[in-house]
């Protein structure tokens, strides 16, 4: 009956998340609310909520935490510092001629943000405003501009920095420290921001390479898909001044966590520094927009904390219902042992990816499920870069992906969303053929943070 309970919980802040409530006070009140009816019916033990203040304190001195508002201030000032405009010209006068050029120099300059901003919604909404435009005047089809954009959009959730992979990090070493020590192993191994930002650079760097192949393969198939565009002439000066300050700068700041040389959240502080020059020698900083950027970033890092405090509330009255023992027993029940397990977590990630924000999977599913499949065996540098690989699928995914959501609100009334949909199919195809190829080859994630 007890864990029941927990199962039912779960569905109602799913079914409250579609009505469109806030995140994370629907989390810590549907829990409360829970918590209250059963304590009132005997099934619930109040004393779990005395853990709380101890939770949240621990959350608040979380040094790795630190890195998240960090490198939400280096996104925030880069997107207001109009560096991608500049590297989006850039590489469209250095590829533009070409068929499917503007397309590829999409790819890149998308993989470029997501590894100076690492905020899904917008590298989304600021490629479609910039790209989005002139890909529809170069003649390129409505669908393979907006499949690029929402592709590329999401790679801010595995091309690090990744603030997803900086949560994701946070949240499986706990977890891996809790599975090692209901294993009886008192001197548990450690995984760290840093391994998953070491273990998602090749698969990242993999999916580039297919997205690209595939526009290659456009142009060759389909050449009136990807014209060539009439890009204008641009000086070697020019094109440097535009490529080089953020490619150095997102280079101090990886190369950093990849020497070891600094933590995440080091690197998170040179990052938003090395952010801030740039844009003052750009002449873009002025007090108006600092405190516009400032609270931004402010913000956006309240909505994360606030969901972290939800989550916390949440899991710990999931936990009192009795919720981890039904789901370890299921798990452990599962004829197919951990294959059938890890397959069936994924797919269930695959769907919430359609109604919860990767902050919430992260939070909620993540702290529920990870200790039961690390204790079975799976790697947690592995199974992390599944999970973000997995919800980036889920949120190019029609009808609900919200990478489609974030696109449509900015690209013009004119263009049909069936041609969103439509768009995003080959990329779709690209992203499971990823996680295919990650499950056959977990070295893929492995074998670089091994060698590390």
């Amino acid at each position: 009956m007890h864990g029941s309970l927990s199962l039912w919980m779960f569905g109602a802040v799913c079914v409250l998340l579609m009505f469109g409530y806030p995140v994370a006070f629907t989390l810590g009140g549907t829990a409360l609310l829970f918590a209250a009816v059963g304590t009132l019916a005997g099934v619930f033990d109040p004393s779990f909520l005395e853990a709380l203040p101890g939770r949240l304190f621990g959350t608040i001195s979380n040094v790795t935490l630190i890195a998240v508002p960090l490198f939400i201030l280096m996104g925030v000032i880069l997107e207001k510092s109009k560096v991608a405009e500049e590297l989006l010209e850039s590489m469209a006068a250095l590829l533009g001629r070409l068929r499917g050029g503007l397309a590829i120099s999409v790819v890149l300059v998308g993989m470029l943000l997501a590894a100076s901003t690492g905020i899904v919604g917008a590298t989304v909404v600021t490629m479609g405003l910039l790209s989005l435009p002139s890909m529809l005047r170069a003649g390129y089809g409505p669908g393979v501009a907006t499949g690029t954009i929402c592709a590329t959009g999401t790679l801010g959730q595995i091309i690090p920095p990744s603030i997803a992979l900086v949560l994701l990090g946070d949240i499986l070493s706990s977890a891996y420290q809790q599975a090692q020590l209901k294993l009886n192993v008192f001197n548990p191994q450690t995984v760290s921001v840093g391994d998953l930002f070491v273990g998602a650079l090749i698969p990242g760097l993999i999916l580039v390479l297919l997205y690209c192949l595939y526009i290659v393969g456009l142009a060759i198939i389909k050449p009136e898909r990807v014209p060539p565009a009439q890009a204008s002439s641009m000086s070697w000066g020019r094109l440097l001044h535009g490529l080089l300050p953020p490619l150095l700068l997102i280079a101090i700041v990886l190369g950093s966590i990849l020497v070891g040389a600094a933590t995440p959240t080091e690197a998170a502080g040179v990052g938003a520094t090395g952010a801030l020059i740039l844009a003052w020698l750009r002449g873009e900083v002025n007090l108006r927009s600092l405190q516009e950027i400032v609270t931004n970033t402010l913000e956006v890092t309240a909505m994360v904390f606030m969901i972290l405090m939800g989550a916390a509330v949440f899991s710990l009255v999931f936990r009192g219902f009795g919720g981890e023992e039904l789901i370890h027993g299921f798990f452990t029940d599962l004829p197919g042992g951990v294959f059938a397990a890890t397959a069936l977590v994924m797919g269930v990630i695959f769907l919430l990816g359609f109604v919860l924000d990767f902050i919430e999977i992260t939070f909620v599913v993540v702290p529920i499920v990870g200790p039961i499949l690390l204790m079975m065996g799976v790697d947690p540098v592995w199974l992390g870069i599944m999970i973000a690989i997995n919800l980036q699928t889920s949120f190019l995914t029609p009808p609900f992906g919200f990478a489609l959501f974030y696109l449509r609100g900015v690209a013009p009334p004119e263009l049909p969303t069936s041609a969103i949909y439509r768009g995003v199919a080959p990329f779709i195809i690209i992203q499971l053929l990823m996680l295919g190829l990650l499950w056959l080859w977990p070295a893929l994630a492995t074998w670089l943070p091994g060698k590390l």
